[in-house]
């Protein structure tokens, strides 16, 4: 989920540092109609910087803060996650604006693989400006009592398949377009696929009643009957909140009203729950995470209504220990992914190894959301996407707009021979078997343990085509002259007795299932 940011860098202003101390802000378009408002307070003493950078999210602690003529730098590191993430920031100041870039070091990406960010251009603002923390930022935090893992809820035995909002519509998601969507997975043929929730993401919300009870605002008039309308065509609906007083967008989000927005949304008839982090940092330390999921997963059975639930909090704090204890039904293990190959790819084949222990029926690892159709990766990558996906084990939410869907985005996200893979009853999450040649050009084998045999996945990441082999007998298969079949060319594979060769086009896949 893209996060809306609030930021500041707290400090006092000392003498002899007249140039880079005081009050700066930028402000750039934000997600829904909230913009993204970023406030600098330095305090610089000598060469050095000290404070505190805090966001609507998260407050840190400066880190090596220095200051050499126009150039200035600093550090800051996450607590939430596990490494903490160290996140550098560099400046320079020219005159009465300077520009700030955001470095993640080398095997640290930013969210969804996107590297350096910015730089932003901030600009002095008055000197008499004190910057204040936004009430989010306020700690009035519940407390919890230790936390104790529940029993699963019993749903998701393989994993949720459907469509979100967000990639494609952002905060533009209304009541007309979430039933046009509804329509199109069904006249497409993607409902019968498996494609069966719709889920509508972040801008929604409306403002609380005076009985403290959540509301819509005007692009969704009236919740009950969008939710009746899409179970009408034989399909499920899934919802967007938030543990924090305001979601990404900064709309309104759960915090305290945990069971009433829980009755609520089963009032209305919705049936999954994604459930985003945000500005909980603001009201939670990190153990209380596993405890604030939890509250919610427990309030959503308490309504009596079966309820996938989704925890979206980018895998930080080794949540597969613990996110099916919470009440998951999955949970994210990343950043937010986009539309391109060095997102996917560093998300999909980086950063999902050695997770396969905490994935299961009724739990599962969540690398984000399908962006196949959305036209920032070629017919190719977006195959491999779905490949990958599927040896994933992960959930398939579309991404895209069903309504307009070319042939080539239906073959890849209705290839049912592929989607066998990823619900495969066994509900077992494959995982990478041989990885030859150097970073951005590996060939990459992967293996999914199946039900009956196994799913095989032949991967080029390099930038040429390329010759792959796998023996049988690599990946687990011991019989002799296995029966081997090619999911992309739908075709039986023949003379393959102990081995397989066959070239792989650069950024692609090759697909088999072995029996």
């Amino acid at each position: 989920m893209r996060r809306l940011v609030f930021c500041g860098l707290m400090f006092a202003v000392f003498a002899g540092a007249a140039d880079l101390s005081g009050t700066w802000q930028n402000e750039t378009q934000g997600r829904g109609s909230q913009p993204n408002i970023t406030t600098c307070v330095f305090k610089v003493e000598g060469s050095k910087i000290t404070g505190t950078y805090a966001t609507a999210q998260r407050a840190f602690t400066i880190e090596t803060g220095t200051v050499d003529g126009s150039a200035f730098s600093f550090q800051t590191s996450d607590g939430f996650q596990t490494p903490p993430r160290i996140a550098e920031y560099k400046g320079t100041l020219n005159g009465d604006q300077f520009e700030l870039t955001t470095v993640m070091p080398a095997g640290a990406p930013a969210r969804g693989g996107r590297g350096p960010q910015g730089p932003r251009v901030f600009k002095r603002i008055s000197a008499d400006v004190v910057f204040h923390p936004s009430p989010e930022l306020t700690r009035t935090h519940q407390e919890f009592p230790p936390f104790q893992p529940i029993a699963p809820n019993g749903y998701a035995k393989t994993p949720p398949m459907g469509w979100n909002s967000w990639n494609k519509f952002a905060g533009r998601v209304d009541d007309k377009s979430v039933r046009e969507m509804a329509d199109a997975i069904v006249s497409s043929g993607m409902r019968d696929a498996g494609y069966i929730y719709v889920n509508i993401d972040d801008t929604w919300e409306g403002p609380r009643d005076k009985d403290g009870n959540i509301t819509t605002n005007e692009k969704f008039p009236n919740m009950k009957a969008l939710a009746d309308y899409v179970h009408s065509k034989g399909l499920k609906i899934g919802i967007y909140s938030g543990p924090g007083r305001k979601t990404c967008a900064g709309f309104e989000g759960s915090y305290g009203h945990e069971q009433q927005d829980a009755n609520t949304w089963a009032a209305w008839g919705f049936d999954y729950l994604k459930y985003d982090w945000c500005s909980a940092t603001a009201v939670y330390r990190p153990d209380e995470m596993k405890s604030a999921y939890e509250k919610m997963a427990v309030a959503l059975r308490n309504t009596g209504r079966p309820i996938i639930y989704s925890l979206c909090q980018y895998g930080w704090l080794n949540v597969g220990e613990w996110g099916a204890g919470a009440g998951g039904n999955l949970w994210r293990t990343t950043g937010d992914i986009n539309d391109s190959w060095r997102s996917m790819s560093s998300i999909g084949f980086d950063q999902q190894v050695s997770r396969e222990v905490f994935a299961g029926p009724g739990h599962w690892n969540d690398p984000d959301m399908l962006e196949i159709g959305n036209g920032g990766m070629t017919t190719t990558e977006y195959r491999t996407h779905m490949s990958l996906w599927s040896i994933l084990a992960a959930p398939l939410l579309a991404g895209h707009d069903a309504r307009t869907m070319p042939d080539f985005t239906r073959d890849i996200l209705l290839n049912t021979e592929v989607i066998a893979i990823d619900q495969d009853p066994a509900g077992v999450q494959g995982t990478r078997v041989r990885k030859d040649g150097p970073d951005g050009q590996t060939l990459e084998v992967w293996k999914k343990p199946l039900a009956k045999g196994v799913a095989v996945g032949l991967f080029n990441r390099g930038p040429e085509n390329a010759p792959m082999t796998v023996k049988w007998s690599e990946v687990g298969v011991t019989s002799a002259n296995p029966k081997v079949r090619d999911l992309w060319a739908h075709r039986d594979v023949t003379n393959a007795p102990a081995e397989y060769t066959v070239n792989v086009p650069s950024h692609g896949v090759v697909m088999l299932r072995v029996e």
